[in-house]
């Protein structure tokens, strides 16, 4: 077997410069993608030109040689590009290049269908094992479609090319023609996460569960959110493409993919781009296996993983939650790739969230990317029927389900606070929010007294009120029975309407402050607590209240929260609180009396006026 396949590699060798005698005139050439792009090959289709009269090329992506872009594309027309890089952009933009937009999940059907026909294949490939076959290397994704529907196929063997698993050979027998080479992968190495992308990255860290299977992406945002699951529990990994960042949560531990319900053990993926550490990880890792991307981005295939969590990129999104993910206005920038594929599998997944991140501004803070309107000719990527998750440095929210009002508020509140008056405004002329919405007063919010406390084997996540809470603090008030909801408001209170809760969602931080207590998943809670002060500046005393759902009560969460809040409060030097309760309220007079700081009480008419000193100075 091993002389037979020796015998065939030899038959099939050419030196580089023959292969340009094989191509006709009007050829239509696949290009190989990514860092697996056949160097040799290119720099041939270049030195060349002249002599192979009216090609087309077509490619997904390019990543290393960019003198091709400049020398196949001088005239219009001759690049077909599925998703747009950076050596590409401007020849799209100015008419020298095309751009076909498809999902990525789409694409191979499109060649192998013979729609797009492809005349000549350049592919690189990892040299043949002794039964023949050939790894494509670090991308597989249109490459198998690409090679298997080509008249010609063309195969540039590189030693260092990875041998990489899976669904991801061609027999050497499907080969027409090798060239051989030696040269070093292109490596990409993404930027540091700056400040924006790490707050970003913590922000979606925390919807990431133990045992979630997450589409690991690469960019600045990407690995910023690696960086934060150091603490996470078997994950596993179900991917478009992936780089460095998943090794060392691999050696850590973190990335075990023993809880995936689909190729279990595994991490699956269509291609990869990074450093050479990289390549020598994949290279004949029985961890990991590449398929095709018709495979791996099936939203089908991708909701079959319980706890899929997909992190896609976003240039803009307007108040309704239209995003737009491929162009700038007019200018096309990017493409349509695997965003749609993964937002429709995780929405489909058993637990799953599809996210969506963009930083809140661009041109150093110039302009927003949450707009009124997406700019004219921006493209819809995500629509606003699909979107689920945004998260920005300021925040996440989840848009399923919400109606356009939510859907302003949710979004105003995680924009960045220089924009949010305008969005407001925009939103009140176009009737999505109601005329008497209040500016949301989320620029001094305190992140800092976020946290979660447990109770027994009960975990709440405690938070400052946001002006969003509206709608779960109206449920919150629907959940209490009549003697809580007289206990707090000293009367029975039958309706909480909206003129009545603003007031209470939107706070200025300073000199009132509301604390939440949250159960449940992020975006998805259920709000069971809340306490709340109010200065009053004429005594330096705040008016202080609580109140706990029903089954919840008995805890010690009310406790919990007159602690948080009076630590606020001495910070911010205030004297203490003043509360009346009524007499019959035997819990919250136990709270007060056992906050470890003096207490006077002076009972009048069936209620107790309360007065806790906190300064340190006696009542």
């Amino acid at each position: 077997m091993a002389f037979q396949v020796s015998k065939e590699y030899e038959r099939k060798k050419r030196s580089v410069d023959s292969i340009v005698k094989v191509i006709n005139p009007g050829s239509r050439i696949f290009i190989g993608s990514g860092a697996a792009e056949p160097q040799t090959l290119i720099n041939m289709l270049i030195e060349k030109e002249t002599s192979i009269k009216d090609h087309e090329t077509i490619n997904l992506i390019e990543l290393g040689v960019s003198l091709y872009a400049e020398s196949v594309m001088k005239k219009p027309f001759k690049q077909n590009a599925f998703f747009i890089g950076q050596n590409v952009r401007n020849a799209v933009n100015e008419g020298r290049a095309e751009y076909t937009p498809i999902f990525l999940s789409e694409l191979p059907a499109l060649i192998s269908s013979g729609q797009m026909k492809i005349d000549v294949a350049f592919i690189q490939i990892a040299p043949p094992d002794n039964y023949g076959f050939c790894s494509l290397g670090v991308s597989t994704d249109v490459v198998k479609a690409g090679a298997e529907s080509a008249d010609i196929v063309v195969a540039e063997v590189n030693k260092r090319m990875p041998r990489v698993l899976g669904d991801c050979f061609i027999h050497l027998k499907d080969i027409d023609y090798l060239v051989e080479s030696d040269l070093p992968l292109p490596t990409w190495v993404p930027p540091e996460p700056d400040e924006v992308a790490v707050r970003i990255g913590k922000n979606v860290a925390r919807l990431i569960e133990d045992g979630a299977t997450i589409q690991a992406g690469i960019g600045m945002i990407p690995n910023a959110i690696l960086n934060f699951l150091d603490d996470k529990n078997d994950l596993g990994v179900h991917t478009e493409m992936f780089s460095d960042g998943i090794i060392d949560l691999v050696e850590k531990g973190v990335i075990t993919n023993r809880q995936k319900t689909l190729h279990n053990g595994k991490i699956i993926a269509t291609f990869c781009m990074g450093s050479q550490r990289l390549y020598d990880f994949v290279d004949d890792n029985p961890l990991i296996e590449f398929h095709p991307c018709d495979y791996t981005n099936d939203p089908f295939v991708i909701a079959q993983n319980n706890k899929m969590v997909s992190v896609n990129a976003a240039i803009q999104i307007d108040l309704t939650g239209q995003v737009c993910a491929d162009s700038i206005g007019e200018y096309f920038y990017s493409g349509i790739g695997g965003q749609v594929d993964f937002v429709r599998g995780a929405a489909r997944s058993r637990g799953g969230k599809p996210i969506i991140v963009l930083p809140s501004t661009a041109r150093e803070g110039e302009i927003s990317r949450i707009v009124p309107c997406l700019d004219e000719g921006a493209g819809v990527v995500t629509s606003r029927g699909d979107v689920h998750y945004i998260a920005t440095e300021y925040g996440i929210v989840n848009l399923h389900g919400k109606n356009l009002r939510e859907r302003a508020l949710a979004l105003t509140s995680i924009s960045h606070p220089d924009f949010r008056d305008d969005l407001i405004n925009y939103a009140r002329k176009r009737n999505i929010v109601h005329m008497d919405q209040m500016p949301l007063t989320l620029k001094g919010y305190p992140e800092k007294y976020e946290h979660v406390k447990e109770f027994g084997d009960k975990e709440v996540f405690f938070r400052p009120v946001k002006p969003t809470d509206e709608k779960m603090q109206r449920e919150f008030f629907y959940s209490l029975s009549d003697e809580s909801v007289y206990y707090r408001f000293f009367n029975i209170v039958k309706t909480m309407p909206h003129e009545k809760i603003q007031p209470l969602v939107n706070i200025d931080y300073r000199e009132e402050m509301c604390i939440v207590g949250l159960v449940g998943k992020p975006e998805m809670e259920d709000m069971i607590a809340i306490g709340r002060f109010k200065l009053d500046p004429a005594d330096n005393y705040a008016e202080i209240a609580f109140l706990v759902r029903d089954d919840w009560q008995g805890l010690g969460i009310g406790t919990h929260l007159m602690n948080i809040l009076t630590d606020i409060a001495r910070e911010r030097k205030i004297s203490g609180f003043k509360a009346d309760v009524l007499a019959e309220n035997r819990k919250m007079l136990s709270v007060f009396h056992n906050c470890g700081y003096p207490v006077k009480t002076k009972l009048e008419e069936g209620s107790y006026s309360v007065v806790i000193d906190i300064s340190g100075s006696g009542v």
